[in-house]
């Protein structure tokens, strides 16, 4: 992978792990970042030795919200035909399931990236909120439309409207996160939950993750019939006939990503 600035990659195992790496900004999602953490997950996404992906950010902050500094002189132009934010795009399309692992401030675009993620861990000290009302926009993420989906209109309304900030006791009772665990444990955590995914089939991880994120796109009729498809796919594949062959033998199964 490419030299990066602002984050640091590494990869453990079958893991691919994306830290956000701008101490001095609380990890604000500037251009640089944007461009680079969307590099990043989507050359994970390629290599096909990659079958989990994790966000994370420092014990401060996983990301404080978009780099108010670059943006504040941007025109209409610059945010719509240039979007310092288009690459974020990429990232919500890969097939590979991405772990956020979030600490600390998530507000602004760091809440709405941890969104973009299909499973979301909370360390005890993670703060989550759409503060955009204060500064006379309102979230360009997705932030109105995955937090409503996440956690209710009425929940979301009152974050976007008011600005308030949600604790993480509250984010997992309202469905904002996955779980909460101990601030000592979340990478740890973290990296469990990735392994475990990794470890499955990938081609079937990949129908797992389009059938879930249909569920969120589609009407429920329509998610059924692409989940009754893509389950009969799956029969086509090495993988279902060693799954279903080690269970019976009361084994191990060995998947050979096929």
């Amino acid at each position: 992978m490419s030299q990066y600035t602002t984050i640091v990659t590494e990869t453990r195992g079958r893991v691919g792990w994306v830290t956000l790496h701008r101490p001095e900004a609380l990890n604000a999602l500037g251009s640089t970042l944007v461009a680079e953490l969307a590099d990043a997950v989507v050359a994970f996404d390629r290599d096909d030795a990659i079958g989990a992906i994790v966000i994370t950010g420092s014990e401060r902050a996983f990301a404080a919200g978009a780099d108010i500094k670059e943006m504040a002189g941007r025109s209409v132009r610059d945010m719509s035909v240039d979007s310092p934010f288009a690459a974020l795009e990429e990232v919500s399309r890969v097939r590979t399931p991405l772990v956020a692992a979030v600490a600390g401030y998530a507000l602004g675009g760091g809440c709405e990236l941890a969104m973009m993620c299909d499973i979301v861990l909370a360390a005890d000290t993670a703060v989550f909120g759409q503060p955009e009302i204060d500064l006379g926009v309102i979230p360009g993420i997705g932030g109105t439309q995955r937090l409503a989906r996440a956690i209710g209109y009425y929940k979301a309304a009152e974050m976007v409207l008011t600005g308030r900030r949600m604790p993480a006791d509250e984010a997992e009772r309202a469905g904002l996160v996955s779980r909460v665990v101990p601030a000592a444990d979340l990478l740890a955590e973290a990296g469990e939950v990735a392994d475990r995914i990794a470890s499955r089939s990938l081609p079937v991880v990949y129908a797992a993750k389009q059938a879930l994120r249909a569920s969120q796109e589609t009407t429920t009729a329509e998610g059924l019939r692409l989940e009754r498809t893509l389950f009969a796919s799956l029969f086509a594949l090495d993988d279902q006939t060693e799954g279903m062959a080690a269970f019976v033998e009361k084994r191990k199964p060995q998947f050979r990503h096929r």
